[in-house]
């Protein structure tokens, strides 16, 4: 993999911009541009591609808030790179304080993430994987095998020093080496009755293209983000979603499971998973849909399950 910010001049990024009505619009396509190659970070630091792409739009706010005050900016996917990379520690902060209380745990006598410090093989890691790994070499790992960084790169995105990014460069692939001979011995997950009955009526519509029906099953405070465009509330307005859907006929729809969690998995004419959408129910109505199909880079690492006949695949 060539790396990505060696050629400045043939490098949009590494034109120097401010906070001006034209930046700003300059800023908003780099944001665009950019948002696949920053969620395939957070994901992996989050070991989820369904919270890396929560990190990814906390990430977004903070740089556009950022920006006016921000000053000439010389390398822009370095300082956004360097902002999803704080929101990545933060969320992992939040985690292990959460996780702490549930457990009745002191905070405070938790490991934090910020404290503790693969080849190109190992690229296809599974998230679960580079879970495993400690934060600063997962850090450094992705960044260099998956994303293509330099070490230098590295140093300033995670503002810590060269030598300690080489260590944690070492020492993640070691352990990566290590883990890929290790079995993954992950549980199969299951809906309960009641949820793969609810499922499986809502994707049967979808296939009939039953739309009138499908709205049938929406609560009236159903809640509907189409990711990276915009959001939709109440029953009377996410209905107006489903007509995009009625002009589509070369997808077909599956039910499963994305990291554990019910959703419609949308496939293409070959029959390969696309992009998925994320259901949730309350009293047998749907009260939250999350649309993935305008973020698709989503899927790239992301763990599915078929609840129907099919065969169950981790992407």
């Amino acid at each position: 993999m060539g790396n990505p910010m060696s050629n400045p001049t043939s490098n949009p990024m590494f034109i120097p911009i401010s906070a001006t009505t034209e930046s700003r619009d300059v800023l908003d396509r780099l944001l665009g541009e950019l948002r696949p190659k920053l969620h395939r970070y957070c994901a992996r630091m989050t070991g989820s591609v369904i919270d890396g792409e929560d990190v990814i739009q906390e990430a977004m706010l903070k740089a556009i808030e950022a920006f006016p005050q921000a000053g000439p900016i010389a390398n822009v996917e370095g300082w956004l790179f360097r902002i999803a990379h704080n929101a990545a520690l933060d969320f992992l902060r939040r985690r292990v304080r959460r996780d702490a209380l549930r457990s009745h745990e002191d905070p405070e006598m938790t490991l934090d993430p910020a404290d503790i410090e693969r080849d190109r093989q190992l690229t296809a890691t599974s998230l679960r994987t580079f879970m495993r790994l400690a934060v600063g070499q997962r850090s450094s790992v992705i960044l260099m095998d998956v994303l293509g960084y330099s070490v230098q790169e590295i140093a300033a995105i995670t503002e810590v020093r060269m030598p300690a990014v080489k260590s944690s460069l070492h020492r993640g692939r070691t352990r990566l080496r290590e883990l890929a001979k290790e079995p993954e011995d992950v549980a199969q997950p299951a809906l309960s009755e009641s949820e793969h009955l609810l499922l499986a009526a809502y994707v049967d519509r979808f296939n009939a293209r039953d739309f009138e029906a499908v709205r049938d099953m929406l609560a009236d405070e159903v809640r509907l983000e189409l990711v990276g465009l915009h959001r939709m509330n109440g029953r009377r307005e996410v209905s107006r979603y489903f007509s995009n859907y009625s002009q589509v006929e070369d997808r077909n729809f599956v039910s499963g499971l994305v990291e554990g969690l019910p959703a419609m998995i949308v496939r293409d004419s070959r029959e390969q998973p696309i992009y998925f959408v994320l259901l949730e129910w309350t009293d047998g109505r749907v009260v939250k849909i999350r649309d993935f199909a305008h973020a698709r880079y989503a899927i790239d690492g992301a763990e599915l399950h078929f609840a129907g006949p099919e065969r169950s695949v981790v992407e």
